[in-house]
């Protein structure tokens, strides 16, 4: 797929070493044809990295889209310099005016935190709110996936007896969904938070369905709205190496973290990771990309609703 991102944003030299094909601005410009508008709202610390990430998850699609990257202003970040968030990322009021074929609100390591004690919380709720009018179709992660559930249909987040973390094997609840279109029976996905959903609540309520859960990890794909709203409690964009790198750099700071499940050849930590999740996150953002972007947002946006 076709990426058009700014030239010079970094995260564009790694993919094409990937042999992701990112377009340029200029060529662009000049093909006759409506890209796809899609929001990233990062909040992850590590904004580089979770946009490669991102995007090269929204490879895998003949699809040309453009990509506008949001930050919160109400939060000061400690791991991405001033100099890349101002020259690259958007603030709401930039963009409030605007409509969008889709977005994806990342994960956020805060999810032991009350909703309302985190820092950005009322205006990611001015943002999500503005969704429901202004995006087609919404696409959350992790954190991000907790909140909006919890902002949209009032499903609680309870604290888990220790920190769910590794690859987990998922079954596939709702093979009619177009979502899950391809899809094995079984596939992998990683988690790494310390919360959970209420299963209770999405149980009870109509709106939302469960399309795919894990016996270890619960709900992992929750759709609501026709497919406007997406919500994945884990991140399947991870890199093979995230959970290591994040496995080891607690260990180093001397903080208490147990090996993550599922990953480790042997669960020996001195062995690469493989990733045995690719196939399936290029396939999920795929299929949001083609039946719930593409095939149904009107082409003309001033017409979302």
């Amino acid at each position: 797929m076709p990426i058009k991102i700014a030239d010079s944003l970094p995260a564009r030299a790694m993919l094409e070493a990937e042999h992701i094909f990112v377009m340029p601005e200029d060529r662009a410009l000049h093909q006759d044809i409506r890209p796809l508008h899609t929001l990233l709202l990062n909040l992850m610390p590590n904004k580089q990295a979770t946009e490669v990430q991102i995007f090269r998850c929204l490879s895998n699609t003949p699809l040309q889209i453009e990509i506008d990257l949001l930050q919160v202003s109400s939060h000061v970040s400690k791991n991405t310099s001033a100099d890349h968030l101002l020259a690259f990322y958007k603030t709401f009021d930039e963009i409030r005016s605007r409509r969008y074929d889709g977005m994806i609100i990342t994960g956020a390591p805060v999810e032991q935190l009350e909703f309302d004690e985190v820092d950005y919380w009322d205006e990611l709720c001015e943002i999500m709110e503005w969704s429901k009018t202004n995006v087609h179709s919404v696409f959350h992660i992790c954190w991000g996936a907790q909140a909006g559930l919890y902002y949209h249909y009032g499903v609680r987040k309870l604290p888990l007896e220790k920190k769910l973390f590794g690859v987990f094997r998922h079954s596939v609840t709702n093979p009619r969904m177009p979502l899950m279109r391809g899809f094995d029976d079984r596939f992998r996905a990683p988690h790494s938070r310390h919360t959970e959903l209420c299963l209770e609540d999405v149980l009870s309520n109509p709106a939302l369905s469960i399309d795919a859960i894990s016996d270890e990890a619960g709900p992992y794909i929750i759709t609501a709205n026709g497919g406007r709203q997406i919500f994945v409690t884990g991140h399947s964009e991870y890199d093979a190496n995230t959970l290591s790198d994040e496995y080891f750099r607690d260990l180093n700071k001397g903080l208490p973290i147990e090996l993550p499940r599922h990953y480790f050849p042997e669960d020996d930590p001195a062995q690469l990771p493989l990733q045995t999740w690719r196939s399936h996150a290029h396939l999920l953002y795929t299929n949001w990309l083609n039946y719930y972007v593409y095939q149904s947002t009107p082409y003309d946006l001033d017409q979302i609703r």
